[in-house]
């Protein structure tokens, strides 16, 4: 597998924001109003109140405020086999347009959420990363911040550069992502072509605090 792992695009020449490249790998979906955003999340970052302080900020403020309603589930994968939990993902994605990954210390290597993001590019939402490590939990005080799962998770774009086939990086190495086939994407550029990217070349991430999530998260998801 050609390795392609770094942020910047400069050494391709290409001149494209975050988002336009979003758009040029899948066609995003557009709806008017409050988006649908499904949050991906890793269960400790529940248990710390971290998640919740952005999942639930839409009630402060109201949802059209906001600008979203929210699509989640909560994991049950020790209780539902590998094809229903999938099942169980699939069928809530299908309801939403946007899907933010809420990035703690571990959420990078947690197998639902890495599925969860791959099955949101296969379909088209539009992804973002924000870091909620910077957000006090209930002992009141922050962590450093987690590892990106943007910079984990990656597309090895086709020949052809009309697929795009996923892959993780493993630690050492990329490797192709078993619990998804590849999926068809928009024809990327000559230059993409046999080479593999992560999904971070695509896709931005932000941090909750030092962003000012609560005020521009509407703006994020645009």
């Amino acid at each position: 597998m050609t390795e392609k792992t770094t942020k910047s695009n400069q050494n391709q020449g290409f001149e494209l924001t975050h988002q336009t490249r979003a758009d040029n790998l899948k066609i995003s979906f557009r709806i008017g109003m409050a988006k649908k955003v499904y949050f991906a999340f890793h269960y400790e970052d529940v248990a710390e109140l971290r998640a919740n302080v952005v999942r639930k900020h839409n009630f402060t403020k109201g949802v059209e405020l906001a600008g979203y309603y929210d699509y989640s589930i909560w994991e049950e994968s020790k209780k539902t086999s590998d094809i229903a939990l999938k099942r169980l993902i699939n069928g809530e994605l299908e309801n939403t347009s946007v899907t933010a990954v809420l990035i703690g210390s571990q959420t990078y290597a947690r197998r639902w959420v890495r599925y969860e993001l791959m099955k949101s590019v296969e379909r088209g939402n539009r992804v973002l990363g924000i870091h909620i490590n910077s957000i006090k939990g209930k002992d009141q005080k922050t962590k450093t911040l987690g590892p990106d799962p943007l910079d984990h998770l990656g597309l090895q774009i086709s020949d052809n550069g009309k697929r795009g086939r996923p892959t993780v990086w493993d630690g050492q190495k990329w490797v192709f992502y078993s619990d998804l086939d590849a999926f068809e994407i928009n024809e990327q550029p000559i230059a993409t072509r046999g080479n593999n990217y992560q999904l971070s070349h695509w896709y931005k991430t932000y941090d909750w605090v030092a962003n000012d999530g609560f005020n521009n998260f509407s703006s994020w998801i645009d």
